[in-house]
């Protein structure tokens, strides 16, 4: 079993940067793929960044070139930082593992971008 606990989230204004980070338990977490995904008010929730067990990355659209997913394997961590942040990135930001076709969801950790 894969617990992934994220932190990070906050209030900030639009143009701040945050950084949100991702832990992981268990030996597992250097084959894992990590992903960040995000919900806003009334929206379905969308991919935002994913990254490989060997660092291949990948974006949406909406965040290429503002955002950067990264992960440390002695650490067992995954962040993603963001930066030029708008009033439409405010959502729950999710921390996503996928190893072995199972999924790990992490509760989540809200980020508002006030205007």
């Amino acid at each position: 079993q894969v617990q992934l606990v994220e932190s990070g989230g906050g209030l900030v204004q639009a143009g701040g940067s945050l950084r949100l980070s991702c832990a992981a338990s268990g030996s597992i977490f250097s084959i894992m793929r990590m992903g960040w995904y995000r919900q806003a008010p009334g929206k379905q929730r969308e991919l935002v960044a994913t990254i490989t067990s060997g660092s291949n990355t990948n974006y949406a659209d909406s965040v290429k070139g503002r955002f950067a997913i990264s992960r440390d394997n002695g650490k067992n961590t995954v962040s993603l930082q963001m930066n030029s942040l708008k009033p439409e990135d405010t959502a729950v930001y999710y921390c996503k593992g996928t190893v072995l076709s199972m999924d790990y969801w992490g509760k989540g950790t809200l980020v508002t971008v006030s205007s």
